[in-house]
């Protein structure tokens, strides 16, 4: 399936033998989010490839080399709480960055996002914001976040996220096509509204990974 041109899955080998070992049910908490800090500073590198620096000088032992600084500040959003597992990874290559937290949950009967946290300076103080979140499964979740950061008046905002459904990638597409998306991977569908009690929950990504936030935190 062909995506927009704002769509970019990573094809790094890093990146997708990592993913494989990411989704894994024997992977234990530990190390799984020891996979998503990889997993994010990797897409991060990608992510960024497009943030404007300006040219200076640098002395180095020998003489005067030209040389380059940001001169975009980046805000990370992660959507709480699964998103927390992301920052380090990105934080890593960019210690300078502002981190800011929403909180969404997704009511599991509408699947509609509801806003419980939101802890954004008065202004925004950055020129790009990068919105975290593992899995874009329904989008809802993503599209109110970045909702929420245009209204408060950034600019430039992109999703990065790990593993996508198409119906998300759809609804955010649509809803923000000016917002690039970055993911690991793209897969099959979400699972539907469940019939017998023994059913996977309503809006989980096929195959995925799981709940995202229980896989990190130890608590599925």
């Amino acid at each position: 399936m062909s995506y927009s041109k704002n769509v970019h899955v990573s094809q790094h080998p890093l990146v997708r033998h990592k993913l494989s070992l990411l989704r894994d049910t024997a992977t234990e908490p530990k190390k799984f989010r020891e996979l998503i800090r990889e997993i994010s500073m990797l897409l991060g590198y990608e992510a960024t490839n497009d943030l404007l620096t300006i040219e200076t000088d640098v002395r180095t032992p020998l003489a005067i080399a030209k040389g380059c600084e940001l001169a975009d500040r980046i805000g990370l959003v992660p959507i709480l709480r699964a998103g927390l597992g992301m920052v380090e990874g990105i934080w890593e290559l960019m210690p300078g960055a502002e981190v800011w937290h929403i909180g969404l949950y997704r009511d599991h009967n509408t699947l509609q996002p509801v806003q419980y946290y939101n802890k954004l300076p008065v202004t925004p103080t950055v020129q790009v914001c990068l919105v975290l979140d593992p899995m874009l499964a329904t989008g809802g979740s993503a599209v109110a976040t970045i909702d929420i950061l245009k209204k408060w008046g950034a600019k430039r905002i992109k999703f990065v996220g790990i593993i996508a459904a198409p119906e998300g990638i759809k609804l955010l597409s649509e809803a923000h096509p000016d917002v690039d998306i970055y993911l690991s991977a793209v897969d099959d569908h979400l699972t539907p509204h469940p019939i017998a009690e023994s059913d996977p929950p309503q809006g989980y990504i096929v195959p995925g990974l799981g709940d995202a936030g229980d896989r990190q935190f130890g608590t599925g």
